[in-house]
């Protein structure tokens, strides 16, 4: 690879450091090609890019974004899987693939200049897609307004209620006397 070649890689990657919500290092060692483009396809489906890039390029396009906090770690086989819209997706994505494939090794990850180490990883792969998320979000934002009509309108029938029994009362005490 001659340094041209290098220098592309390093903007492109810096260009995708600088976009991406999450970034998680991976360690591919023993995984052979069929089972790295099965990952890939299902990154791919996901919406997560993955790229096995020289460490020493990697330690370069870091430089100036969040991701320069994990650059320590940038040793060995070292796959970065990154995505621009969803910080859930990539996570777990990787884990579940690395439940099947005992040979991928998730090394350390970095959302928003914040190292997440495994146990986090495996945390923020436990929460719903993104899109459940925003689900639940709107039908907690639809429930309040309702829950306040039911209450305002409780205190007009109770009111009303209140008003009928006085009336009745009156009633009553007129037929009485």
């Amino acid at each position: 690879m001659n340094i041209k070649q290098k220098k592309s890689i390093v903007a492109a990657m810096h260009a995708n450091f600088t976009k991406a919500q999450i970034v998680i290092l991976t360690d591919y060692k023993g995984l052979d090609v069929t089972t790295i483009n099965a990952l890939r396809r299902k990154l791919r489906e996901g919406g997560v890019q993955y790229r096995v890039v020289k460490n020493s390029l990697l330690v370069r396009a870091s430089e100036s974004t969040n991701v320069d906090v994990i650059k320590d770690y940038f040793k060995g086989p070292s796959g970065v899987a990154y995505c621009e819209d969803d910080p859930v997706a990539p996570a777990k994505i990787l884990m579940d693939f690395a439940k099947e494939n005992k040979a991928l090794e998730i090394k350390i990850g970095v959302m928003d200049g914040n190292i997440l180490d495994l146990a986090a990883i495996k945390a923020l792969s436990a929460l719903p897609s993104r899109e459940i998320l925003l689900g639940q979000l709107l039908s907690t934002m639809n429930g309040v307004p309702s829950a306040l009509v039911r209450v305002l309108s409780g205190v007009t029938s109770q009111f009303l209620n209140v008003l009928t029994a006085i009336k009745e009362q009156k009633e009553s005490a007129e037929t009485l006397s």
